[in-house]
């Protein structure tokens, strides 16, 4: 059964009913070395890719406590959804939402990430449902320089262009906040933050309690948590 105060969303597609328990393994890629006479040492790296585990019902009819954004999906809406995702070749966004009775906030997870497996099983006891173990891991863009030479009088001098990849703007580090201005509206805000406009639904889904029911619907003076990468 879903629990009240969490959303687990993959894209801009909310998961209908809410996995019981999520993994996320943070781990590091430090190395271990044995040098002679002065046994092992910790050679510190960056850390790893983050690792997350969840499983989730995927119903076949609609029950009271499912939720649906957007009205019922069949569990065939949601299959093809894991299946595209795995196939897309492309990241996106894991998020998860929490919050407390009466709209209090805790933290939220907000990460780009790849589809890197998942298991279906049907099982007698879950009647026609669909229960679906999903494996994410977390994905950070990248990119490659390019280094060209120019002869000139003075001898050949190397330029590095800029480096090729992702070319959005990166989201803030650590969660911030922005207080709405006069012309706002959460795609240009999205856009200020993300480098996309698109991700606009990160920002609304962190504040709907300000919001309300209209994305749409902005006015100058509200404060906006802009949620970090």
């Amino acid at each position: 059964m879903a629990r009240s105060g969490y959303e687990f969303y993959l894209g801009k597609c909310l998961l209908p009913i809410t996995p019981s328990k999520l993994e996320l393994k943070i781990g590091n890629a430090n190395k271990t070395l044995t040098l002679m006479d002065e046994g092992e040492i910790n050679i510190l790296k960056k850390a790893g890719l983050t690792d997350i585990d969840f499983t989730c019902g995927i119903p076949q009819v609609k029950y009271p406590f499912a939720v649906y954004k957007e009205g019922f999906k069949s569990a065939d809406y949601f299959l093809n959804l894991f299946e595209d995702l795995k196939n897309s070749m492309k990241p996106f966004q894991f998020i998860v939402c929490r919050s407390l009775p009466g709209n209090g906030k805790l933290f939220g997870t907000n990460i780009k990430v790849t589809l890197e497996d998942y298991k279906l099983t049907e099982d007698a006891k879950n009647g026609f449902d669909v229960e679906v173990k999903v494996k994410l891991k977390q994905w950070r863009d990248y990119g490659t320089k390019t280094v060209n030479v120019i002869l000139t009088q003075a001898g050949p001098m190397a330029a590095v262009e800029p480096q090729r990849g992702d070319t959005t703007s990166p989201a803030p580090a650590q969660a911030t906040t922005y207080t709405v201005v006069k012309g706002d509206c959460l795609w240009n805000i999205a856009k200020k933050f993300y480098g996309s406009g698109s991700k606009y639904t990160v920002i609304y889904d962190a504040n709907r309690e300000i919001i309300g029911g209209n994305p749409n619907r902005i006015y100058p003076g509200q404060v906006l948590c802009i949620p970090a990468a």
